[in-house]
């Protein structure tokens, strides 16, 4: 039986995405290939992000941001955007969500612990529809 995948995409690779795609792999305990990146990468993790994670036991620090590829979409058997629009390509066949979450750049600690908080719900619930 082989891993089930998923690709987290938002624009910049850089809150959103990266969180969902921590949560999925820590939560999962490995039984899901996890992916994560933007259509317009940033420089680095959301410093807000990093320790909004922290603060949750997960450490960020060694990610980095990745540019959206098509290989990546084509590897992956749901896609999850957030925010980023059409630039996702799209392809027949795979699974498609998109969560309405906010944006966590230019926001402070308080205000992107909600915005964790929801991502981890909806991995927990994504990660028990992918493994029963």
């Amino acid at each position: 039986m082989t891993k089930p995948s998923v690709l987290f995409v938002c624009i910049h690779n850089a809150g959103r995405s990266q969180m969902a795609a921590a949560y999925t792999h820590v939560l999962s305990h490995g039984s899901i290939e996890v992916r994560s990146a933007g259509s317009a990468p940033a420089e680095s993790i959301n410093p807000a992000v990093r320790d909004a994670m922290l603060e949750d036991g997960i450490d960020l620090s060694g990610e980095r941001p990745k540019i959206l590829t098509a290989d990546a979409v084509q590897a992956s058997d749901v896609v999850i955007t957030m925010g980023c629009g059409d630039t996702c390509p799209y392809y027949p066949g795979k699974r498609y969500e998109d969560w309405e979450l906010d944006d966590p750049a230019g926001q402070d600690i308080e205000a992107i612990r909600p915005i964790r908080d929801d991502i981890k719900a909806r991995v927990q619930a994504l990660i028990r529809d992918l493994t029963d």
